[in-house]
C-alpha cells in the first residue's frame, strides 16, 4: 500500500496541525551560533513538528533547540512523550524553508523523536547545548 493512501481528506498528514501563533525562542545547534538566542513566531504545530516564521537565515537539515509555550497545547502530553526535550526546549530538524515576500523565512521543523535521539547529528547538537549550558552555569 502506498503511503498516500493512508491519510485521506483535506489533512493528509499523520498528525493534525493546530493553528498556534505564539512567540518562539530558538538556537541553531552549530558551534558558531549555539550561544545566540534567536526569536520568531510559531504558525502551527502538531505532534510531529511545527511551522514557524523567523528572520534569521538557516539551512535545511539544521538542528534547532526550540522554546515556546507548550503548556496551553492540548497535544502537549503526546508531543513531550515522543520528542526529545532538553532544558525545557524541544529539539527539531529543519525540513523546509521558504523565503516570504516580507523578508522572513517560513520554516518547517520536524521534532526529533526519542528513537532518533542517538543519531550522530542529534547527539552532537545536544552536546553543543550541554556545553553552552555548562558554560553559563560556570559564569554565574
Amino acid at each position: 500500500m502506498m503511503t498516500d493512501d493512508i491519510y485521506q481528506g483535506q489533512e493528509r498528514r499523520q498528525f493534525i496541525r493546530l493553528d498556534y501563533l505564539k512567540p518562539l525562542a530558538y538556537k541553531i545547534c552549530k558551534k558558531e551560533t549555539i550561544d545566540k538566542l534567536l526569536e520568531g513566531y510559531t504558525a502551527n504545530v502538531s505532534e510531529a513538528g511545527l511551522l514557524c516564521s523567523i528572520h534569521d537565515k538557516i539551512t535545511s537539515g539544521d538542528i534547532l533547540w526550540l522554546s515556546f509555550d507548550r503548556d496551553t497545547l492540548v497535544i502537549c502530553h503526546d508531543l513531550e512523550k515522543r520528542s526529545v526535550i532538553y532544558q525545557k526546549g524541544i529539539i527539531g530538524k529543519v525540513v523546509r524553508i521558504h523565503l516570504r515576500h516580507d523578508g522572513n523565512y517560513e520554516v518547517g521543523i520536524k521534532f526529533i523523536t526519542r528513537e532518533e535521539k542517538s543519531a550522530p547529528h542529534t547527539r552532537s547538537a545536544i552536546e553543543l547545548l550541554k556545553d553552552i549550558h555548562e558554560g553559563q552555569n560556570h559564569q554565574s
